[in-house]
């Protein structure tokens, strides 16, 4: 129990960061000519290490000790905002921060298998995304305050959390690894995607939590640029206030699911995700605050109860391993948690680089929220369209 603890505490500095260094870096740029588009650019900057490492993180988290991986990730988001500190292009410091949340994400899910049993797993899974969520909550929302008063003294805060999380997680007991590092890593993440692709429930859960992340982060970086047209709001603190609803849903919806959709029955969760794009549907003809974050939380809800039992299912085919070679041919929980990544992040980064271009060719945020709302609809109907025929 102590090690559940300390790894959600961890886990919960470390999102904390996360977030606040986003809004303190739209901060930094919100005011310029081209924040339109430079807004969703961060984003995908962001996310470029999660697609190029995706193939080697996996491998490298399994063997390593899980608890050492999750130190040295915080310890290279901290070097990142050091460099934007130092005043380097928020694109590029922004990045070299994604390359620690790259190595820190298959650490991060990874490790809950090895803490607790495969009975426990969705209940744990619970815990560490409501514990993000409430980092999200509260880490937005700090990084818009503090961005308003100080970017320096903002930026020096996050320095000591990403530290302080790094501090927190080199107090939990230390995991063996579970594998040796594997020759040709590609080769193997290839094949473990392939496998994955092969097995219908893994197909789901994997193109599910794609369609969710990449809807979820072009939500946010839309609504940056719709607060102030519709609502008027001008402050980052306001506006950080306002995607924190969003996140409140997640939360909320994370400790719904495991009583609403057990793992036996994943089809279940294509109805949240069309809940999900009513609820944009709806922002989308709102005008008023409160309007706005009912709609926000709506989505949110829907949201959480979504990809809380897809990323279980997913966890699960990779603690039993999938694929029917040899022990050097399965996918052990890294790898899986890798594969899932990538497709994540891949779908997240076409959607968040494709807003920014459109951002850039004067498309209205208005306009692509109804877009967000058919694409994420029509995404869901296919995919369990695709499941049951196959």
């Amino acid at each position: 129990m102590r090690d559940i603890r300390l790894l959600i505490l961890a886990q919960f500095l470390t999102a904390f960061a996360d977030n606040a260094v986003l809004f303190i870096a739209v901060g930094m740029v919100r005011d310029t000519p081209q924040a339109g588009w430079y807004v969703p650019a961060l984003q995908a900057s962001f996310l470029i290490a999660y697609v190029v490492l995706a193939a080697w993180v996996g491998p490298f988290s399994d063997s390593r000790s899980k608890t050492t991986v999750l130190i040295g990730a915080n310890l290279i988001k901290a070097s990142g905002v050091g460099l934007m500190f130092a005043g380097v292009e928020p694109l590029i410091a922004y990045a070299v921060v994604g390359i620690g949340g790259a190595a820190y994400s298959p650490a991060k899910y990874g490790i809950l298998p090895e803490l607790v049993d495969s009975t426990r797993l969705m209940k744990l899974n619970a815990w560490v995304e409501g514990s993000t969520i409430a980092a999200i909550l509260t880490g937005g929302l700090v990084g818009g305050m503090l961005v308003d008063r100080s970017v320096s003294m903002a930026l020096l805060v996050v320095l000591g959390l990403y530290g302080a999380s790094a501090l927190v997680a080199r107090l939990m007991c230390p995991l063996p690894a579970v594998a040796a590092w594997p020759t040709g890593a590609l080769r193997r993440f290839g094949a473990t995607l392939r496998e994955l692709a092969r097995d219908h429930e893994a197909r789901y859960a994997l193109i599910g939590s794609g369609l969710f992340w990449s809807s979820a982060a072009v939500l946010r970086v839309i609504v940056v640029a719709w607060a102030p047209v519709v609502l008027g709001l001008a402050s980052m603190q306001d506006i950080a206030e306002l995607t924190l609803w969003s996140a409140l849903g997640i939360g909320i919806g994370s400790m719904l699911a495991p009583r609403l959709i057990p793992l036996a029955a994943l089809s279940r969760t294509r109805f949240a995700a069309y809940l999900m794009a009513w609820a944009i549907l709806l922002l989308a003809i709102v005008d008023h605050v409160w309007a706005a974050r009912l709609a926000l939380l709506l989505a949110g809800v829907a949201g959480g109860v979504f990809v809380v039992p897809v990323n279980a299912v997913l966890q699960a085919i990779g603690h039993r391993g999938v694929g029917s070679g040899d022990d050097n041919d399965r996918a052990n929980a890294g790898a899986v948690v890798a594969v899932q990544r990538f497709v994540e992040n891949a779908m997240m980064l076409l959607a968040t680089g494709g807003y920014a271009g459109l951002a850039a060719l004067g498309v209205k945020p208005v306009p692509a929220l109804f877009g967000l709302c058919v694409l994420l609809a029509a995404g869901v109907f296919l995919l369990n369209r695709a499941r049951r025929s196959g």
